[in-house]
């Protein structure tokens, strides 16, 4: 590590010293000051709408600005200044701290180095699942009294809100995402790719460029390190190999620890986490869990779908690698109920259930109306909101096809809000 990087990091996490975030309101933003505030630090930061998560900030004791001008700045003289990419250089506060040299670091870089300051970071990747998959192996971990620090996309009921403060410098997990190359910046000494999808059609405009960047996310573990993948992702092989030509360190010296079901095979070998006789009470998964053959345990679902049961077994495994044990697993499970805005029970309109799902890819899509299925009911109706443009556009025969799977599917207006 450079001299700089020290003197940035002294910065950063001095107990006492000034941390402004430009955009706190946004949902990672909202958990890094959060934990930012955990650390000792004077929180302060900007966002120009007022939502839930800027007053649950300000009841924290963090001072909010709800208009991003130069005197923000100016006027307090922050020790770093922490931004979003969809926050441009031309923004009056970045101006500002610029014009009187106060460093400023991208939301993605500053995960990356708090992730950095434990002994053993968990980083949950793929193009979907993270959020559940990172929120189910948090609380696994701290039914088994490890008491990690998390950071999630969504928030979760167990916290009630998108972060969990660990009482050690141990162990730490969060998602891990491929937008803007984000996760390139993160340290694993566990990570995981749950899966590989086209998605992020703007930054990645072909399956090959999808599979390169996340090549790269592997490319960066240290010999040694865990690799939690799919045996049944016909496009793994392929980013592990890309990997290896990046990182030829790792060829041979990663502990690669697979999942999947017993027709599954990688490198033409059974799965290390194996689901076995796989059924559904009440549209919800029960099933038993192998490991390497032998029992581990037996698992009843309280979340929806068989992805969710693809979403288990990468966060069992990651929680069984650090020190979890197969009782503490099965009892988070029982008791997981999802991540706010993932298959969500909202509650019912004229005897009719409501659920909310983040579905933003084709493939989270025709999953979810899937899941939604194994309900009783008469009529499924899918509505959709297509997530930025660029995806609706480049992904609009995928969409087409998994909204088929509903007998009546509706489409709103697209909701983008970082792209023009």
């Amino acid at each position: 590590m450079s001299n700089s990087d020290n003197n940035l990091e002294k910065i950063l996490f001095t107990p006492g010293n000034k941390i402004y975030f430009i955009g706190i309101g946004g949902i990672s933003m909202c958990g890094l000051a959060e934990l930012a505030k955990h650390q000792g630090m004077n929180v302060f930061g900007s966002d120009p709408n007022k939502s839930n998560r800027t007053y649950y900030l300000e009841s924290l004791g963090i001072k909010v600005n709800y208009q991003q001008v130069s005197e923000n700045i100016e006027e307090l003289k922050p020790d770093a200044v922490i931004y979003t990419l969809a926050i441009p250089e031309n923004n009056p506060e970045r101006v500002a701290a610029k014009k009187l040299g106060i460093p400023e670091i991208e939301r993605a870089a500053y995960l990356g180095m708090i992730n950095r300051m434990f002994d053993k970071s968990i980083n949950i990747a793929g193009t979907n699942g993270k959020t559940t998959t990172t929120a189910m192996c948090s609380l696994i971990l701290i039914e088994a009294g490890l008491d990690p620090t998390v950071h999630l996309g969504a928030e979760l009921k167990q916290f009630k809100t998108t972060v969990h403060a660990g009482s050690n410098r141990n162990l730490m997990v969060s998602e891990a995402c491929e937008f803007g190359r984000s996760f390139l910046h993160f340290y694993s000494t566990t990570a995981t790719v749950l899966n590989l999808d086209h998605d992020h059609v703007d930054v990645f405009p072909t399956m090959d460029d999808v599979i390169e960047v996340f090549a790269d996310f592997v490319a960066l573990l240290e010999p040694n390190s865990y690799l939690v993948i799919p045996a049944f992702d016909k496009n793994i092989s392929g980013m592990l190999n890309s990997a290896y030509k990046k990182n030829p360190n790792i060829k041979g010296n990663l502990n690669i620890i697979t999942f999947g079901y017993p027709e599954d095979r990688f490198e033409g070998r059974e799965p290390d986490f194996c689901c076995e006789d796989l059924s559904y009470k009440d549209a919800y998964p029960h099933f038993t869990l192998s490991y390497r053959g032998e029992h581990f345990a037996d698992f009843e679902l309280k979340i929806p779908g068989k992805f969710n049961v693809d979403n288990a077994m990468a966060a069992i495994a990651c929680a069984y690698l650090n020190g979890a044990d197969p009782k503490s697993a099965v009892r988070a499970l029982a008791n997981f109920t999802g991540a706010e805005g993932r298959f969500t029970e909202a509650g019912f309109y004229n005897g009719a259930r409501i659920i909310a799902d983040y579905a933003h890819h084709p493939d989270s899509v025709k999953l979810t109306i899937e899941a939604a299925q194994n309900f009783p009911h008469n009529k499924l109706y899918a509505i959709f909101q297509p997530i930025t443009y660029s995806r609706a556009k480049g992904l609009a025969e995928g969409f087409a096809e998994s909204l088929a799977y509903a007998e009546n599917p509706i489409l709103t207006e697209v909701y983008d809000d970082r792209e023009t």
